[in-house]
């Protein structure tokens, strides 16, 4: 493909008084997972219903998988596949039959349709489940029968609107598992998510979305650079060597007690280069070096003044 797989331009969204998205930018290329982080209300599930064309935008512009969303919306659904907060699956049905009736639904023929589900079904590890209603499923196993209903009509680009909430930490992975062998595969993966590790995981670009606006965009790296506070600890093999490290960098941060140094840095390459040049120079041997760099809950409160909420609970 040539077109990027999502482009917005100006995107506006008011409800009332309320102004949800207040003119957001966005560029997201094919093949790559693309993370929207925001607290509650920051107009995340918004952006998603605009571009799955669920909700009108009231200005701008977008295409999906080179699909115009204002004139061409049957040509986006097409092509996308929509995993929301909450699963849509059918209590009343087998998992097999919620998977044959997403497959009557985009009109493929009963055999294809019935020989996809059971791919699917295999795929996602649900074959002995297969027969059973999603009621008798854990929380884990509800998520993945969600996401391949989402799959029966082999999208170009999927919306994950926080999907992995409320799932324990192995059912998470199991989630992270399936995203990476989907973008592997050529789909794209627009994400929606609280959890700042699922972004920083998964994620090829992130964008921080704050009151109806994108605060910040670009790579994990990219974004734990712009906050303050990365450092490099370097460990010396004596005291000795300690010092002169000291009067070589000009810095005083140091742990005598583990002959350890704390030195500032952006966490850049050439920021480390330059660090151990001078150390080469006046001849300082270093026993261990270990990069330090903000994390992106350091990002998010730096950029929205709070913690998002999934931050905030107890760990578990």
């Amino acid at each position: 493909m040539n077109h990027p797989a999502i482009s917005a331009t100006g995107l506006r969204k008011s409800y009332g008084d309320k102004v949800v998205l207040d003119g957001i930018d966005l560029d997201v290329p094919s093949g790559t997972v693309f993370s929207l982080l925001g607290p509650n209300g920051a107009g995340k599930t918004t952006a998603v219903n605009i571009l799955s064309t669920l909700v009108k935008p009231d200005a701008g512009t977008a295409s999906v998988a080179g699909h115009d969303l204002a004139t061409d919306q049957d040509g986006v659904r097409a092509a996308i596949g929509l995993t929301g907060q909450f699963s849509a699956v059918d209590n009343l049905l087998t998992g097999e039959e919620n998977l044959f009736l997403m497959a009557d639904l985009h009109h493929l023929p009963r055999r294809e349709g019935r020989g996809r589900a059971a791919e699917l079904l295999d795929r996602f590890d649900l074959t002995e489940a297969a027969k059973k209603t999603p009621g008798t499923y854990s929380g884990g196993m509800r998520r993945k029968l969600d996401l391949a209903m989402t799959l029966v009509g082999d999208p170009e680009v999927i919306f994950l609107d926080e999907p992995t909430t409320g799932l324990d930490p192995r059912s998470r992975r199991t989630m992270w598992d399936i995203i990476r062998d989907l973008v592997t595969n050529g789909v794209t993966i627009f994400l929606t998510t609280q959890y700042l590790d699922e972004a920083d995981q998964l994620a090829d670009r992130i964008a921080v979305l704050d009151g109806g606006r994108i605060v910040a965009q670009g790579t994990p790296d990219e974004l734990k650079r712009r906050v303050p506070g990365g450092h490099l600890r370097l460990r010396f093999p004596d005291a000795v060597s300690l010092q002169r490290a000291e009067l070589a960098l000009g810095v005083s941060t140091s742990d005598e007690e583990n002959l350890a140094l704390r030195v500032p840095t952006d966490g850049t390459v050439a920021a480390l280069r330059g660090v151990l040049d001078r150390l080469d120079t006046d001849s300082v041997a270093v026993e261990r070096l270990t990069v330090h760099t903000p994390d992106l809950d350091d990002v998010f409160l730096s950029l929205t003044g709070h913690r998002t909420e999934a931050s905030k609970e107890p760990a578990k």
